[in-house]
């Protein structure tokens, strides 16, 4: 042996190489909006829906719940696996299962079949987000270009919702509701054929131990149960037995996941991410935005139909602006939190969310929409984007890249289980408040109450961001 040393061979670059990797956020971004496209554009089928398949009203919004419920609460779950199993392998999974409920959604012939094919999309959907954000995040170094990347990331979930509006409407008139699943399979079948040529395979090293499957299905089951409650409280009252035994049974679920997850040498949640303030925080933040944006969506479109008196895609067409300015917002607070830091950006934005409530909070029932509604979106939208695009930045800044999948799923969970808890409040508070005259006038006394409440949930918002960003440090600029 002569002593010398063999010169070190460099390490490949991870992910794809920099020409590809806008290519590549636009095939996430895509898969990201036809998620959210088939979240929204089945708003507008319900009504149809429901009359041709015989479906009571109050089974009707399972079909709503199911995706949503399977989706927030299996995301964790969807994150390990993409760390564990390798990303894009599980990014393909999850959209050739979204692919295979579309066509079964399409095709169900009963109620309970197109709700249980819903649920399956909520399974794909959380086996899709967390990953695609996961490959984001290690696509793009943290700095100007991941919170441009994110920024888009944010942005597309407005142009989803918007086109979600308009071609729910759409497709229901002229083809019918089958349509609003169907248009879902071939911009799947595009984005399974394009990600093995822009994505590079990669996977979170030195990780083992469980899954933590029971962890998962256990908080799912719990979510599922505090939802029931909610909904049945408006009909049967907050203390009889059809609220109160679902919010037991779910509060001996949670403990369940609890002990399940203090005993796992994986657990879900692992302690030290939840030790990071800036990962809690930002993630409570998006949790109240979440609550306050789905509800206030919901309350919009029940106000401009119900009472104002719009058509479907009429109303879907002037409410698309508040989605709009959310992806104007989007790329305007991305810049800002790359010069200030995070935690001015989620604060202003905090303010104007909560102000765009109060506005919508003084409808009238003889009201119009230029001049009752209008404002309260044009308040709402931008101060949405930039405020979802900064609370991101907050909880994804500094994650290792071995955690990645698990952070981005935390990230997407929070928005989805407050929309799903806001929306449950929500629709309780409006049936609660809503005057004894049937009509528009009493209606417009629940849907009051309910942006009211809107407006609490992002109070809240503002004490969690107070807490927990502190953090004044700007993120890192690429050089």
């Amino acid at each position: 042996m002569t002593g010398v040393r063999p010169a070190p061979v460099p390490a490949p670059p991870a992910g794809p190489v920099p020409r590809r990797r806008w290519a590549a956020l636009v095939l996430l971004c895509a898969a990201n909006f036809i998620v959210l496209l088939d979240s929204q554009s089945v708003i507008l089928a319900l009504p149809r829906l429901t009359d041709e398949l015989g479906m009571a009203p109050v089974d009707a919004q399972w079909v709503l719940t199911a995706k949503l419920l399977t989706f927030g609460g299996l995301l964790l779950l969807g994150g390990r696996a993409a760390d564990r199993l390798g990303r894009r392998r599980v990014f393909m999974a999850g959209t050739t299962l979204f692919l295979l409920s579309s066509a079964a959604s399409g095709l169900a012939w009963t109620g309970g079949a197109v709700i249980a094919a819903r649920a399956v999309g909520g399974v794909a959907a959380a086996l899709m987000v967390p990953t695609a954000l996961s490959i984001l995040l290690n696509t793009f170094p943290e700095g100007r270009h991941r919170n441009t990347a994110l920024a888009g990331w944010a942005g597309i979930g407005g142009i989803g919702a918007t086109v979600g509006l308009l071609l729910g409407g759409l497709f229901t008139e002229v083809a019918g509701w089958q349509w609003v699943f169907f248009v879902n399979v071939p911009v799947a079948l595009i984005v399974l054929l394009l990600t093995p040529v822009l994505i590079s395979e990669s996977k979170a090293a030195g990780q083992h131990g469980p899954y933590g499957v029971l962890g998962a299905l256990t908080s799912t089951a719990a979510l599922v149960l505090v939802i029931l409650a909610v909904s049945r409280a408006a009909g049967s009252g907050w203390t009889s037995g059809q609220t109160l035994f679902p919010l037991a049974a779910a509060v001996l679920l949670a403990g369940v996941f609890a002990a399940v997850e203090r005993r796992s040498a994986a657990p879900l949640l692992p302690p030290a991410l939840l030790r990071r303030s800036t990962l809690v925080g930002g993630n409570l933040v998006t949790l109240c935005m979440g609550m306050a944006t789905f509800s206030l969506s919901v309350s919009v479109a029940v106000y401009g139909q119900a009472v104002l008196g719009h058509g479907p895609m009429e109303f879907g067409a002037l409410q698309s602006v508040m989605s709009f300015l959310a992806f104007v917002g989007a790329y305007a607070g991305q810049r800002v939190v790359t010069r200030m830091g995070f935690r001015p950006v989620v604060g202003v934005c905090l303010v104007l969310l909560c102000a765009g409530c109060l506005l919508l909070a003084r409808v009238p029932a003889d009201g119009s929409y230029l001049r009752d509604v209008l404002w309260g979106l044009v308040v709402f939208g931008p101060a949405l984007g930039a405020g979802t695009a900064a609370a991101s930045v907050a909880a994804l800044s500094g994650i290792p890249e071995r955690s990645s999948g698990v952070a981005s799923g935390i990230v997407v969970a929070a928005l989805q289980i407050g929309g799903a808890l806001g929306v449950a409040v929500v629709t309780t508070v409006t049936a609660t408040f809503s005057g004894p005259e049937p009509g528009p006038a009493g209606l417009t006394e629940g849907l009051q109450a309910a942006f009211t409440t809107c407006a609490v949930f992002v109070a809240l918002g503002m004490v969690a961001a107070a807490l927990t960003l502190r953090s004044r440090v700007k993120p890192a600029r690429v050089r």
